[in-house]
C-alpha cells in the first residue's frame, strides 16, 4: 500500500522547510520578498484566480450532493451515476484464481490474482504493457487486437500448460463511462482521457474484445466489466471493512460507493429489494458540465475548448493529472506573451508552446524541489524546455505549481464530502488510488484540510486523532478488485441468483 509515497526526509535535511498556513496552502516563508513588484502583481492575480475559500467549497459540495441525486433519477443529470451490478461487499473469504485486465489511460496491465484460503489475503503476478499513443485515436480493431496480444503474451509466459478447453474468467477494468445492464457487458458512453476511437461509443465493448480473443485462440472469457473506482471500493473494503467510498485521482478522477436500490429511481422498474446495495460508479468528472458553480479560470476555458470533447468532464479538467501540467503551461505561455512583465524575456519558448508537453509529474517535481534557491526547478526548465530562469521567475513558477496542486486537492475533497453528506458516511474510510493521490506532494494533506473545512470538524486535540473521514491509499482496485468482483459474481451464479447479473446469451 502507498508504494507511491515519497520520503521527504532528504528534502527536509536539505532545506529547513518553514511551512505556514497561507491560502490553505503549504507555502514558503519569506520566499517572495525578493520578487519585483510587477511579478508579485501577477502572482497575486494567480492567487485570486486559483484559490478557493471555505464558503465556496461548501457551495460546490451542496451543489454536488444535488447533482449526485439527479444522476440516480430516470431523467438523469450530467453525472451519469452508473449502476454496476456489484451488489455486495466481499466478506474476506473469497477464493479462486482470476485474470484481471486494466485498461487505463497510460498502461495496460494484466494480473493473475489468487484469492487464498486465508482471510483477506491474495497472491498476484502482473505484467505491464505500454498503451501506444497512436492506438488512442486509431481504429477500433487495432485496439482490441493489441489487448488480445498482450493477454496472449501473459498466458504464454505464466500458463504454458493450460488443459485443452479451459476458459479463464477475466475481470476487465474498463475505466471509461459505460452503461451496464449486466455485469458482463459495458456500453461505452463516451471516451475520456484523450481517447477518441470511432465506432466504439454507444456499443458494448465485450463482443469486440471477445472476437479479437477468439480470432487469436486466446482461451479467455470476460466475466465482469468493472470500473476502476468500483474495483478500488471492493478491494479496499476486502482488507478494511470501514471503507465506504472508492476514489481515483490519477489521469482522470472518479468515485464509487454503495447505494440502496430503493434510492435509485432509475432502477425502480426492476423491483429490486429496497435495502439491497448496489455499487454506483459516479463518473463525477462530468460534475458541473453546465458551468454553474465551479470557479473556472480563462486557462480552464481554453483547456475545455481545445479538448476532443468540449463541454464534457468539466470537474475532471480542473483536477485530474492529465490537465494539471497543461493549466500550468498555459499560464506560463500567457505570462510570456501577454503581460507587461514578459517572463523568459528574449528566449525561444517553442518547446513550452507544445500542448500537453508537461504532465502532473513535472508539477510534482517543482513542488518537491527542496532547495532554497529552487535549483532543481531551474534544471528542470533548462533540461526539458531549454529555458533559463531567473530567481524571481522561479518563485513565480513554484507559486503557480502550488496553487494548481492545491486547487486540485481542494476541489477533489468536494466530491468526497458530497457523498459523505448524501449518505451520512461519518465516520468512514475512503480508499483512494491513482498517481496524483499517491505521488503528488501534499495532495493528501490539502484534501484533508479541505474536508475539515467543508464538514466543519472541530480542531483535533492531538495529531494522532483520526479525522471522521480519512482518505487512505487503496488496495490495488483494478487488479484485486476485478478478481473479487469476478469471484462475487461467480458466487451469485452458483447460488442461482442471476437476475440482472449476466447477459442472457452468456448464461448457459
Amino acid at each position: 500500500m502507498g508504494s507511491g509515497q515519497r520520503s521527504s526526509a532528504s528534502a527536509i535535511a536539505t532545506r529547513q522547510h518553514t511551512y505556514h498556513h497561507h491560502n490553505h496552502c503549504f507555502s514558503r516563508e519569506g520566499s517572495l520578498a525578493d520578487v519585483p513588484k510587477d511579478l508579485l502583481g501577477e502572482i497575486k492575480k494567480l492567487e485570486q484566480h486559483l484559490s478557493i475559500d471555505t464558503k465556496k467549497l461548501k457551495e460546490i459540495t451542496n451543489h454536488f450532493v444535488a447533482e449526485l441525486e439527479k444522476g440516480l433519477t430516470v431523467e438523469g443529470g450530467s453525472i451519469p451515476m452508473n449502476p454496476t451490478w456489484v451488489m455486495e461487499y466481499p466478506d474476506g473469504y473469497e477464493t479462486g484464481t482470476y485474470l484481471a485486465l486494466d485498461m487505463g489511460g497510460t498502461n495496460l496491465r494484466v494480473c493473475e490474482i489468487t484469492l487464498t484460503d486465508t482471510k483477506s489475503e491474495f497472491d498476484i503476478i502482473q505484467s505491464k504493457y505500454r498503451m501506444p499513443e497512436e492506438l488512442k485515436t486509431g481504429e477500433s480493431e487495432e485496439l482490441w487486437d493489441y489487448i488480445a496480444d498482450c493477454l496472449q503474451q501473459f498466458l504464454d509466459t505464466h500458463h504454458g500448460d493450460l488443459a485443452p478447453g479451459t476458459m479463464i474468467p477475466l475481470g476487465f477494468t474498463f475505466s471509461y463511462p459505460a452503461t451496464q445492464n449486466y455485469i458482463d457487458e459495458g456500453t461505452l458512453q463516451r471516451w475520456t482521457k484523450g481517447f477518441d476511437i470511432d465506432g466504439v461509443e454507444g456499443h458494448n465493448i465485450v463482443p469486440m474484445l471477445e472476437s479479437a480473443l477468439k480470432a487469436k485462440d486466446v482461451p479467455i472469457r470476460v466475466s465482469a466489466v468493472i470500473n476502476d473506482t468500483t474495483g478500488t471500493l471492493i478491494a479496499s473494503a476486502y482488507t478494511d471493512p470501514t471503507v465506504k467510498i472508492g476514489c481515483i485521482f490519477g489521469t482522470g478522477c472518479n468515485a464509487a460507493y454503495m447505494e440502496n436500490c430503493g434510492s435509485i429511481p432509475k432502477l425502480a422498474h426492476l423491483n429490486l429489494p429496497a435495502d439491497c446495495p448496489m455499487a454506483i460508479n459516479c463518473e463525477w468528472g462530468a460534475f458541473d458540465n453546465e458551468h454553474v458553480i465551479l470557479p473556472r479560470t480563462p486557462y480552464d476555458i481554453i483547456i475545455d475548448k481545445d479538448s476532443p470533447r468540449p463541454g464534457q468532464q468539466a470537474f475532471e479538467k480542473m483536477i485530474a493529472g492529465l490537465y494539471l501540467g497543461e493549466i500550468f503551461r498555459l499560464i506560463m505561455v500567457d505570462l510570456h506573451d501577454n503581460k507587461d512583465i514578459h517572463i523568459f524575456e528574449g528566449q525561444d519558448i517553442k518547446k513550452l508552446r507544445k500542448a500537453y508537453t508537461l504532465d502532473a509529474s513535472f508539477l510534482s517535481a517543482i513542488e518537491d524541489d527542496p532547495f532554497e534557491n529552487l535549483q532543481e526547478t531551474a534544471d528542470l526548465f533548462s533540461d526539458k524546455l531549454g529555458i533559463a530562469t531567473t530567481r524571481p521567475e522561479l518563485e513565480l513558477i513554484r507559486r503557480a505549481a502550488e496553487l494548481i496542486g492545491t486547487r486540485a486537492a481542494r476541489l477533489s475533497a468536494c466530491g468526497v464530502a458530497a457523498i459523505c453528506k448524501k449518505k451520512n458516511f461519518q465516520p468512514c474510510h475512503v480508499g483512494a488510488d491513482g498517481s496524483v493521490f499517491n505521488k503528488y506532494p501534499h495532495f493528501k494533506a490539502r484534501g484533508a484540510q479541505a474536508l475539515r473545512e467543508i464538514l466543519d470538524w472541530p480542531v483535533k486535540k492531538n495529531a494522532k486523532e483520526e479525522d471522521p473521514v480519512e482518505i487512505l491509499a487503496a488496495e490495488d482496485g483494478s487488479g484485486v478488485g476485478a478478481a473479487l468482483i469476478a469471484a462475487l459474481t461467480l458466487k451469485r451464479v452458483q447460488a442461482g441468483n442471476v437476475a440482472g447479473i449476466l447477459h442472457p446469451e452468456n448464461f448457459k
